[in-house]
């Protein structure tokens, strides 16, 4: 799925109230699953999850509404989903899960000074974005081979949920994985009934789980810096990218700074990060949320006052998808993914020149390789930056040699 799917085909939306709503539906059931994977994954108990989950909506709720009404546009946050699939290949690392609360307060750190200082998105900049969109693309692959593997071994419990996701694409990609987790929920409410299985009232509550952070050197580079990276790279250039297609300049100092500030508070609470909306942002920002530009801003307000309600949702779900049979969530997540691994491989193969390098780095990403405590999505970067500096440092008279030979 791309933002192509959004801004070249509207769908008639009678208010930018109505179309906020939609957003923030769109955006939170086709992702939340692979958020509580990914936070689950590096040490987080159910409980932190749900916390993490409901802190994220949190504060990109206030933040889409404080950018939204100063700057009169319909700026829309969302949850790094590229970088919640990037901690589910992670792994535990060391120091845990306060390790891994640690890093994320250090990429809203650096959010925060890319906004102040301009040197380290040029920095970021010079990152071959195919070699990050090869990281990326590894990353997501066991992801989304997992709805292979859960088929093969519980088709009965599988077969509901593909078949509807697959209906539904064929006539609302938005919606395919919306619907994908309402069979999902099917599903699980069938097992939880047929095996008498209960839950409590009180795992339905809302509540924060407050983490103290950690800094360990495994978790600053093999967590923080392939998240930013990814963050960066999938979703803040990108977010920008989609708004001036639509006509709007968006305020990249105060946007880095809101949402470099609100992933720090967040992360307290076990939120990973927050950054610019791609594809949802095409949502509230295309023609169809309202005719006049100067009145889209208030879809993006509306997301975020659904995300405030939608908050008080995530531990009921957190506590369902626990509960769910092996393979279920999985599969959900592993779909919701598909789009974004189609087109990290399309960004990551697109120029010959590189793909030696960028197949390279989507070879060890997906390994799942873990040396010196430090992720392979880390040293897939480093194999990548390196073969690539070999390659490049190849005369025109040896490569024309090699060529002829």
């Amino acid at each position: 799925m791309t933002t192509a799917d959004f801004a070249d085909t509207p769908t008639p939306i009678s208010t930018p109230v109505s179309a906020g709503i939609v957003a923030s539906l769109v955006g939170f059931t086709s992702s939340f699953a692979v958020v509580l994977t990914g936070l689950r994954a590096v040490g987080a108990s159910p409980a932190e999850a749900a916390s993490g989950l409901s802190a994220l909506c949190v504060t990109q709720a206030l933040g889409m509404m404080w950018l939204s009404r100063r700057y009169r546009q319909p700026i829309t946050l969302a949850w790094s989903t590229p970088g919640a699939a990037l901690l589910a290949g992670a792994g535990v690392v060391t120091g845990e899960w306060p390790a891994a609360v640690g890093a994320f307060v250090t990429v809203g750190v650096l959010a925060v000074v890319t906004g102040l200082w301009p040197g380290l998105g040029a920095l970021v900049s010079k990152i071959p974005v195919p070699l990050a969109q090869a990281m990326l693309a590894g990353v997501l692959l066991p992801l989304c081979a997992a709805p292979v593997i859960a088929f093969a071994d519980s088709p009965a419990l599988i077969a509901p949920v593909a078949v509807v996701w697959l209906v539904v694409l064929r006539f609302s990609p938005r919606w395919a994985v919306p619907a994908a987790f309402v069979a999902a929920a099917v599903v699980i409410a069938a097992d939880l009934i047929g095996s008498g299985t209960s839950i409590a009232v009180s795992d339905l509550i809302p509540g924060i789980d407050w983490t103290v952070p950690h800094w360990t050197w495994q978790a600053t580079i093999g967590i923080a810096v392939p998240l930013y990276i990814v963050t960066m790279a999938s979703q803040n250039i990108p977010g920008t990218t989609v708004m001036a297609s639509f006509g709007f300049r968006i305020p990249w100092r105060a946007s880095m700074v809101t949402t470099g500030t609100g992933t720090v508070l967040g992360a307290f609470a076990g939120g990973h990060t927050i950054n610019l909306a791609a594809i949802s942002a095409a949502l509230s920002a295309n023609p169809a949320a309202h005719p006049d530009p100067k009145r889209r801003w208030i879809a993006a307000f509306s997301a975020g006052c659904s995300y405030l309600v939608l908050a008080l949702l995530a531990t009921a779900l957190a506590t369902l998808v626990a509960a769910a049979p092996a393979g279920v969530v999985e599969t959900v997540a592993g779909l919701a993914l598909l789009g974004t691994l189609a087109a990290s491989l399309f960004g990551a193969l697109e120029h010959a020149s590189d793909r030696e390098s960028t197949v390279l780095t989507f070879l060890v990403a997906a390994s799942g390789l873990t040396f010196a405590g430090i992720g392979s999505a880390f040293w897939a970067l480093v194999v990548g930056l390196l073969v690539r500096s070999i390659l490049r440092r190849q005369s025109p008279a040896n490569t024309a040699s090699d060529e002829t030979g």
